[in-house]
């Protein structure tokens, strides 16, 4: 009894310690060399990576991970040679790798920063429109300061409760909407100037926003009318009367009496198409029914729109009266909002062409900041003084006053200088410089242009040690770059190809190059029934086939080798099926249908199956020594790489792959 109540907290204490020394999933080792090693986790990221994601490497066998762990395993000694190698010094690989790095980077940066965090709010955006009306002042004769406090001014009076439609109405530069207060219909994200669109984004329906919007065109107080779900196109049908007479005279009264009477039939139950058809003075779209096919918000004119877009599928509007005549509208469909990657091409373009530039200088501003960007305006006034006609690209090399100034420095970023000279070789490379003078605007313009590249590559080479997923990137490339010079150093660089070991090889290996039976033949060809008859019988009559083939086989470019095809093989087409059937050299054909038209064959020779001269063979003895030989190579590397580092396999644990914690 007293044992059991001994045993019974040390066995207790035992299984404590036991577990708390369980190895993790993740850390369970695989393989062992040296001081390397290959875990469960990484052995698991890669073989998911190379199955193609996590679930399909779960229901792989046991057999296939084997596999691969002997192929990764090899990957690993070759990589741990690389590095005693030294190639992470070799000046040739650093600077490969570099350039990799800044060329990637800046486009992972563009895309992951920029694009897609702003195609993924536009695509949300986008499931919203609003009715939007604006009062707008331009600059153009009071000068930017007299427009904003002019703007304000009469954001200022809105907001002590005069109306927002009569100052539209009074003071609005906006002629197109001042006359509707200021509405200008619906809208939706990637529409208009994004200042513009944030501003009413953040707008309650039926609220003014509460700053001055500063645009392109001017200053503007901005007001939201309606907010609703977005329906992306519709598909409608009309019928439509215009306002003119048979004479030509515009008699409104005319016109609506005549649609009214449709109106009446629709209501009866006539056919809208049949009607669209005997009654819509709409040529374009009468002969289909009035059908107009899929059309987006702003499409058609303001009146139209609004009828179509508040109907729904099956509903017929009452009659509308546009600039074009008064119509009759049926909705036949609405497309409802596309998945995210459907439209994703379609959000890149709308982003590229509204808000990516915004976005671009705004990013580059904030690397301004992060690096200490300055630029030597002097020397930008100094150099657009002297330039005068000079053009930006190559003008400025031949320049007397560059040997004074080529070392200013012009700017600089995260302690670099960037002198002129640099400076002017960069824009030499630059296609959109290439006829533009030097002068003050295009000097800033090339800078803000070459300094934002430089800052982009400089926030690039960094980037790794900030965003994981680009370094892992970066080290997959790394990685990438040593194995093709471990190839090419122990592989591709060391096979030799003799004319002798060549030839050993065709002996050894012959049997594999082979002709199948083939035949040499001469065709007379014709799209016409009747010619090819008559060079038929020309033919029996004792004409020679080569003669005729030279002056009148029509398939281009055999007139000049007189109809003749080089060795085919007998299955290889119709022809050399026909001339095989032919017994002797000399014998044709009868003429038979053959690709657009018709054709005589004549048997020059048989030739049946044999092995391939070395010299016929020659390509494919080389490919396949060549074959051969990398193999060899390989495997004997692979075997030195073994003995060195003495990889240690526990496959057996393979069995515990994708179980493990989550």
């Amino acid at each position: 009894m007293i044992l059991k109540r001994v045993l019974l907290p040390v066995m207790v204490i035992a299984a404590v310690i036991l577990s708390g020394c369980t190895t993790p999933h993740s850390e369970i080792v695989l393989v062992k060399f040296g001081n390397d090693k290959i875990t469960m986790g990484e052995f698991e990221q890669a073989y998911a990576k190379n199955a193609g994601g996590i679930e399909k490497a779960k229901k792989d066998s046991i057999q296939n991970m084997e596999n691969f762990l002997k192929l990764y395993t090899n990957f690993r000694l070759k990589l741990k040679d690389a590095n005693a190698r030294g190639y992470d010094t070799n000046p040739e690989l650093r600077d490969e790798l570099l350039d990799y790095k800044k060329k990637v980077g800046v486009t992972y940066i563009l895309e992951k920063q920029l694009v897609e965090p702003s195609i993924k709010k536009l695509y949300e955006e986008r499931k919203t429109e609003f009715r939007v009306s604006h009062l707008m002042i331009r600059p153009d004769t009071s000068g930017e300061e007299a427009a904003r406090v002019k703007t304000q001014d009469l954001l200022n009076r809105m907001k002590a409760g005069e109306s927002f439609e009569q100052l539209v109405a009074e003071h609005s530069h906006d002629n197109f909407s001042k006359t509707t207060g200021g509405d200008i219909y619906y809208i939706t994200a990637g529409m208009l100037i994004p200042e513009f669109e944030e501003a009413v984004y953040k707008t309650q329906v039926g609220g003014i926003y509460s700053e001055v919007v500063k645009t392109k065109y001017g200053y503007h107080i901005i007001k939201v009318t309606e907010k609703r779900e977005r329906i992306p196109q519709v598909r409608a049908s009309h019928i439509m009367v215009d306002y003119y007479s048979e004479g030509g005279e515009v008699d409104s009264a005319a016109a609506k009496a005549r649609i009214d009477s449709v109106y009446t039939m629709l209501q009866n139950g006539g056919d809208f198409a049949k009607l669209a058809a005997d009654y819509s003075e709409d040529q374009g779209s009468k002969a289909n029914g009035g059908d107009l096919n899929y059309f987006e918000r702003r499409m058609m004119v303001k009146e139209f729109d609004e009828a179509a877009f508040n109907l729904k599928p099956g509903e017929i509007s009452k009659v509308i009266s546009t600039s074009f005549g008064y119509h009759i509208i049926k909705l036949t469909e609405r497309k409802p909002y596309p998945g995210f990657e459907d439209d994703k091409e379609n959000l890149k373009r709308i982003y590229k062409q509204t808000r990516y530039n915004r976005d671009y200088d705004q990013l580059i501003d904030q690397l301004k900041k992060k690096y200490n960007y300055s630029s030597n305006q002097a020397v930008i006034a100094q150099v657009a003084e002297l330039g005068d006609s000079l053009k930006m690209a190559g003008d400025y090399w031949k320049a007397e006053w560059r040997s004074t100034i080529g070392g200013s420095i012009l700017f600089s970023y995260d302690n670099k200088n960037v002198i002129l000279d640099t400076f002017f070789t960069k824009v030499d490379a630059l296609p959109e410089y290439q006829s533009k003078l030097i002068n003050k605007t295009n000097m800033e313009d090339a800078v803000k242009k070459v300094s934002g590249d430089l800052l982009l590559e400089n926030e690039a080479l960094n980037l790794d040690k900030t965003n994981s997923e680009f370094a892992a990137l970066m080290t997959d490339y790394q990685n990438g770059i040593y194995i093709f010079k471990l190839q090419d150093d122990e592989v591709w660089g060391k096979i030799e190809l003799d004319s002798v070991r060549l030839v050993e090889h065709y002996e050894k290996t012959k049997e594999k190059y082979r002709w199948d039976d083939r035949i040499e033949l001469s065709e007379i060809h014709s799209k016409s029934d009747s010619l090819i008859k008559h060079y038929h019988s020309l033919l029996k009559k004792g004409e020679d086939f080569d003669t005729l083939a030279a002056k009148h086989t029509e398939r281009p470019g055999f007139k000049e080798k007189a109809g003749r095809f080089q060795l085919l093989s007998i299955n290889s087409s119709q022809l050399s099926m026909e001339a095989n059937k032919l017994n002797n050299p000399g014998d044709f054909s009868e003429p038979f249908p053959m690709s657009g038209g018709y054709s005589i064959v004549k048997l020059i020779r048989k030739e049946p199956a044999r092995i391939k001269t070395f010299e016929e063979a020659r390509a494919e003895v080389s490919g396949s020594f060549q074959e051969e030989e990398s193999k060899r190579l390989e495997n004997s590397y692979v075997d030195r790489l073994y003995q060195t580092y003495k990889p240690v396999t526990h496959s057996e644990e393979l069995g515990k792959a994708f179980k493990g914690e989550k």
